[in-house]
């Protein structure tokens, strides 16, 4: 069996890096995901955000926390890490009583779409660090170029 995900989106605050007693680097963003559609019975114009929070690990972690901050854009490959209790999202009581799920993903890759001082537009990118195989490899020009 395999999963993959695939998400593109912005960061909705700094990130967080910690180190495990071991001295593995550990660092946790949370990543916004926007879809946007027209309605058919109303033509009005619909939006829907989707929050992921992401944990990275190893030196892509040490890479994160230190070149990404609140607004950055990122692409992030890895996987689900569901509940271990239910198999499902983890579900929460938010502080006026209304239920919420959170959607956790363990990073494998995260491509940096935006650089650090680049975090209020678009399409083109001066740096894209994955350390897949230990380096970067030539930045995104625009976001067409994206596969999907």
């Amino acid at each position: 069996m395999y999963q993959k995900l695939v998400i593109v989106g912005r960061l909705g605050r700094d990130p967080e890096m910690r180190y495990m007693p071991d001295g593995t680097a550990v660092t946790s963003m949370n990543v916004a995901t926007d879809r946007r559609w027209t309605d058919k019975n109303t033509g009005q114009p619909v939006s829907e955000t989707t929050w992921f929070r992401v944990s990275v690990w190893g030196r892509q972690a040490e890479s994160v926390n230190q070149y990404l901050n609140k607004g950055s854009m990122v692409l992030v490959e890895g996987h689900l890490r569901p509940d271990p209790q239910t198999g499902s999202p983890r579900m929460y009581s938010r502080q006026d009583g209304t239920m919420g799920t959170s959607f956790e993903m363990t990073a494998e890759v995260v491509r940096f779409l935006s650089s650090r001082g680049d975090t209020g537009g678009g399409g083109s990118s001066n740096f894209d660090d994955s350390f897949q195989g230990g380096g970067g490899k030539p930045a995104a020009q625009e976001e067409d170029d994206i596969p999907f």
